[in-house]
């Protein structure tokens, strides 16, 4: 872990959880900057490069400001920080429920206990299907959730077997079925959900029908 405790950051902001079980819930985002991986249909790729280093305690201190007990540290992919770590036990001390969204590309054993992983597996489609770490599988828990984005029927197959052959539906709180948008209808989604009788949560991105799909710092 640095010893200089500071993060590269793109963006702080409050606004709505829009995927999760979590969405509808008033929340902080605090997407960090940086991601090795580069997924084909990427919806936050200016969050690659650029951003402001904060001083963790001085960023602690912004989340804490907007009084909303919802923090989600996010990216880019945040892992790729090594004091994303810190930053999560710091805002738990303060009594935040803390969401983590990451690739699954980095351990997630990491984390302190108490942080909440909301886990992205790389479909095929996706292009980074190779850098998903199935040892963070085992170390997933009740409190956790992991999201599938989906972008074609092959996509669909491959996480209805990796949920099955897993057992993700008995590891963590939710398994997330979301798909891309433009590339494949929610409706068939839908439809291959339920045909499947799969025990996954359709979710859709909630942000993106309150603003502009593009629109950034919602």
């Amino acid at each position: 872990m640095s010893f200089d405790r500071t993060v590269l950051v793109t963006e702080v902001y409050p606004s709505i959880q829009g995927e999760s079980t979590w969405a509808g819930l008033p929340c902080v985002f605090i997407r960090l900057t940086g991601c090795p991986l580069r997924c084909r249909w990427c919806d936050t790729a200016y969050a690659f490069s650029g951003g402001e280093r904060w001083k963790i305690d001085d960023l602690v201190e912004k989340a804490h400001s907007f009084d909303i007990p919802l923090v989600e540290i996010t990216g880019g992919e945040p892992l790729a920080q090594p004091n994303c770590p810190l930053l999560c036990s710091r805002l738990l001390d303060q009594g935040k429920t803390v969401l983590i969204e990451t690739a699954g590309s980095h351990s997630i054993d990491v984390l302190p206990e108490g942080a909440i992983r909301i886990m992205d597996l790389k479909c095929p489609d996706s292009g980074e299907m190779e850098r998903n770490l199935w040892t963070n599988i085992d170390a997933l828990n009740a409190n956790d959730e992991v999201k599938f984005v989906i972008a074609s029927r092959k996509d669909f197959e491959w996480a209805t077997d990796v949920t099955r052959t897993e057992s993700l539906n008995k590891r963590v709180r939710a398994v997330l079925f979301s798909p891309v948008a433009g590339e494949i209808e929610p409706a068939d989604l839908a439809k291959w959900i339920l045909d499947e009788n799969l025990p996954v949560r359709f979710q859709l991105q909630l942000h993106k029908f309150i603003w502009e799909p593009s629109a950034r710092g919602v």
